[in-house]
């Protein structure tokens, strides 16, 4: 598994843990801690996934968006 999937799964992880314990009416300074924390997890998902390589084509000179699963001509811009 790739750096960004493990992120990914660790933070889905995380948020079913703390979904968990907020209904179970844990301590809440543990649900505050936790809720402190997201913010950390959040923002380690977001850098993991800028920082992963992009496998797609490259944008021609001229093209200000690069959509993979579409042609120039089905998007109706030019």
């Amino acid at each position: 598994m790739k750096k960004h999937h493990w992120a990914i799964l660790l933070a889905s992880l995380y948020l079913v843990v703390y979904t968990i314990l907020v209904e179970t009416s844990a301590n809440l300074l543990l649900l505050s801690a936790l809720f402190t924390a997201s913010l950390f997890i959040v923002i380690w998902v977001v850098v993991s996934i800028l920082k992963a390589p992009y496998h797609g084509r490259t944008l021609k000179t001229g093209e200000e968006y690069g959509y993979a699963d579409k042609s120039t001509e089905t998007l109706g811009w030019i």
